[in-house]
């Protein structure tokens, strides 16, 4: 029987992919591999399935538009396509650190594409407007071209590709320490992971916060944070929360990089004190967290926030995030891309290490 991948966009609501899922199977077809995909505008569903002879993949893309299905591509696909995932990239990596040279085939491999080439110079810096071209960083000027025929790249697969890329080369280690930060007025702050030996002195930042930075935080004037939450902020299973200490020791702000249930995706929150806002704090945190999520092989960062908080809305901007509309209309989210080609963008300003 014929083996087909058929990749398509579905909104991300329970029972979705059961009605998917359903609708491949009255075309007849098996599914014998399903991935989930992040991408810019959505979850990006993948299936290896192996259909009767006589169908089409004109009639199995009618069948996925039916099920609410979008951008629906349908390609042929080979059984050596069906080996288990994690296993292909970690012998990926071991070919690839035995022959740095092969670095193209070996992700042309990765990604399935089609073509594969070393580019150098302003080239390695292209920004392709063909979601079926990318170019994947390898280093200062370099890069790797790759073109796939008719299935786009997804975040998700930027961000392996990035992830094997950086199994070879030095990594520029932004892992969360302590550290000493100068702000733009001189001020030395110290940037650390949060601890449950900062309760007190968490609870204490939120009471000398107004009620309005509360409320935009939490979308709710929360006097202070509850046990249980503040357990899941300092658990990394859960995600990073970094503190900003101020000169006194007092806690002054608190940056969040917590993971979500969407693969490869990572949620993004700040609150810092009144009278420390607008002094590059926030800004500062949210770099260093992205690269974190950057380090961590993230395909994207996102944050949710009311609508009127200006403030927030033009330090994400800045960092190069995509603004939406949620179901409420009080509420927007923004998306940051954490692709290759943005590992420059997120990394860190180096700082001083604090005694």
């Amino acid at each position: 029987m014929p083996l087909l991948r058929v990749r398509t966009e579905i909104d991300d609501r329970p029972g979705r992919l059961a009605v998917l899922t359903a609708a491949l199977a009255a075309q007849g077809a098996n599914i014998l591999d399903l991935s989930v995909q992040v991408d810019t505008d959505g979850v990006v569903d993948e299936f290896v399935v192996d259909v009767p002879t006589g169908i089409t993949a004109e009639a199995l893309t009618a069948a996925v538009a039916v099920a609410a299905g979008r951008r629906t591509s349908v390609v042929p696909a080979t059984p050596h396509e069906l080996i288990d995932e994690p296993s292909r990239a970690l012998s990926l990596a071991v070919r690839l650190r035995s022959n740095p040279r092969a670095l193209p085939e070996i992700l042309a491999e990765l990604l399935r594409a089609d073509s594969a080439e070393w580019v150098a110079g302003p080239a390695a810096l292209d920004e392709h407007a063909d979601p079926t071209t990318l170019t994947v960083s390898a280093g200062h000027l370099r890069g790797v071209l790759l073109h796939r025929n008719e299935l786009p790249f997804t975040l998700t697969e930027v961000a392996r590709a990035n992830a094997l890329v950086r199994s070879l080369l030095p990594s520029y280690d932004p892992a969360p320490t302590r550290q000493r930060m100068v702000l733009g007025d001189g001020t030395e702050v110290i940037v650390r992971p949060l601890t449950l030996l900062d309760a007190d002195a968490v609870r204490d930042m939120h009471a000398r916060c107004s009620l309005e930075s509360r409320r935009r935080r939490y979308f709710s004037a929360r006097h202070t944070i509850p046990e249980r939450l503040l357990r899941v902020f300092c658990d990394r299973a859960h995600g990073l929360t970094m503190a900003a200490e101020g000169p006194d020791g007092s806690i002054l702000a608190l940056a969040h990089l917590m993971y979500t249930l969407d693969p490869g995706v990572g949620e993004l929150a700040l609150l810092v004190e009144d009278g420390w806002q607008g002094r590059g704090i926030g800004a500062a945190l949210a770099r260093r967290l992205l690269a974190v999520a950057h380090e961590e092989c993230l395909a994207e960062v996102r944050a949710t926030m009311l609508a009127e908080n200006s403030r927030m809305r033009a330090l994400l901007g800045g960092l190069g995030g995509r603004f939406r509309r949620s179901d409420d209309p009080r509420v927007v989210e923004a998306r940051i891309a954490l692709g290759p080609d943005r590992a420059e963008d997120v990394r860190p300003a180096r700082a001083g290490s604090a005694r």
